[in-house]
């Protein structure tokens, strides 16, 4: 009986707190009866928890992918035609890494950034959700962003120099004293600043022009020398490019050319729709499971149901706290963990009516249909977490599919089971132990 207490004090908290977790941001509160009312409004605090150099926050707010919210995908195709097979790897991860930083500057919520290889072809995916300029999208992201300063020789000939944009120690938008238009405002680092002093030294009387892409966006001419390691890029910039120019040299230049290959945008209206659509297909299939493990269950099927309850509430919490990024394979990967889930239960109950037949206690039936369909429970279980993993592909292994949607399939799929092993054995088990601790 200690035990039983202390699995039922364990499932309740854990099912608390998850259930806390899975609640909506902010809950109205709205009570009255007699002379008593209450207006109030529930409101979830974040997790911000902090442990010496380690900070975990999170606003426990559901994260919807680009088909349910609407955004821009956009498709680049990386020119690694030149690089060996050991320098192609390192910049395509050093490729991610940098569109990664400019997205993240850039405020998107949520964006998803996968590499991929399509017919021997290097690509990389990006996902943008809410942001409906694909134009702006795509200059921020596609844009080599190769920051060079460049002196005049006696020829009128641009000749470069070591100063790049690898010597920008930070970047930041500015308005002129004069104009009051934006320009970028550059800051070195200490070898840059020594750097662009010895140029504007040996260049007094005459412009440095500074290049991004190899396109002049500005020539300054030099009254004196320049010390301190700050400069300024002026020209005809709105406050919009001036900022994309910031985000781009604040998060380096990409280390491969990109042309673009596929531009798509998703309404918000398409999104709704398949939100609406994925709840109702959600709510119907649910509502048949549990009425059919009632029908050929009864008391055993009730409390399958509470487990699937459970498991639901479990779940979302899961995917609140990593946070998983939902979409429309997401949820089919969840719908399909359920399946495994009432398939556990499935199992364990026949075995059940297998040992009553026998004339077995209802005690000893109990714990011995967990024991028996443990084995079939966890090689199917198991055989499903297999097939998740090829499918996240999470090596990013040339030979194996490296799709987003499927990647987000797998993942939710994962969890899903994850969870359902934890409900059917460890919670479901609990609770039915709880009914029939009386029985005989």
């Amino acid at each position: 009986m200690y035990n039983l207490k202390r699995r039922l004090t364990i499932t309740s908290i854990i099912f608390g707190l998850s259930l806390l977790v899975s609640l909506p941001g902010r809950v109205p509160i709205n009570f009255s009866a007699g002379g008593l009312n209450i207006n109030k409004e529930f409101v979830r605090p974040p997790v911000d928890i902090s442990f010496g150099n380690i900070s975990i926050k999170r606003d426990l707010e559901l994260k919807l992918g680009l088909d349910l919210i609407g955004g821009s995908h956009l498709v680049f195709e990386a020119d690694t035609s030149a690089l060996s097979e050991e320098k192609k790897k390192e910049a395509l991860s050093s490729l991610e890494e940098v569109v990664s930083r400019r997205v993240n500057m850039f405020g998107v919520s949520e964006p998803s950034i996968q590499l991929a290889n399509f017919e021997g072809v290097d690509r990389i995916i990006v996902d943008l959700p809410g942001v409906a300029d694909t134009r702006e999208a795509v200059g921020l992201v596609g844009q080599t962003a190769q920051l060079s300063f460049a002196q005049v020789t006696e020829e009128e000939l641009l000749e470069p120099t070591d100063l790049t944009g690898a010597d920008v120690f930070d970047a930041r938008v500015a308005f002129d004293n004069v104009s009051g238009k934006p320009v970028v405002s550059l800051e070195f680092t200490s070898e840059g600043a020594n750097k662009f002093e010895e140029l504007t030294g040996k260049n007094v009387g005459k412009p440095i022009p500074i290049l991004l892409d190899s396109n002049v966006v500005s020539a300054p001419v030099v009254q004196e020398v320049i010390i301190g390691g700050k400069a300024q890029i002026s020209g005809e910039f709105t406050l919009e490019e001036a900022q994309a120019m910031v985000i781009q040299i604040n998060a380096g230049s990409l280390p491969v050319p990109l042309k673009l290959v596929e531009e798509r945008i998703i309404g918000p209206t398409l999104g709704a729709a398949s939100i609406d659509k994925s709840v109702k297909a959600g709510v119907v299939g649910i509502a048949a499971v549990a009425i059919f493990m009632t029908v050929m269950y009864g008391r055993l099927g009730l409390v399958a149901n509470l487990g699937l309850f459970m498991f639901g509430v479990f779940t979302l919490a899961l995917y609140k706290l990593i946070p998983v990024v939902l979409t429309l394979p997401g949820i089919a990967g969840f719908i399909l963990s359920v399946g495994m889930a009432v398939d556990s239960n499935i199992l364990v109950f026949e075995r059940f009516r297998e040992e009553k037949r026998k004339g077995s206690s209802t005690t000893y039936a109990l714990e011995s249909s967990f024991e028996k369909a443990w084995d079939s429970i966890k090689d199917a279980n198991i055989a499903t977490l297999v097939t998740a993993f090829v499918l996240a592909n999470p090596f990013n292994w040339q030979f194996l599919h490296m799709s987003g949607p499927v990647r987000g399939f797998a993942l939710t799929l994962a969890f899903g089971i994850v969870v359902s092993l934890f409900t059917g054995i460890f919670v479901s088990r609990t609770i039915l132990r709880f009914v029939y601790r009386n029985a005989t």
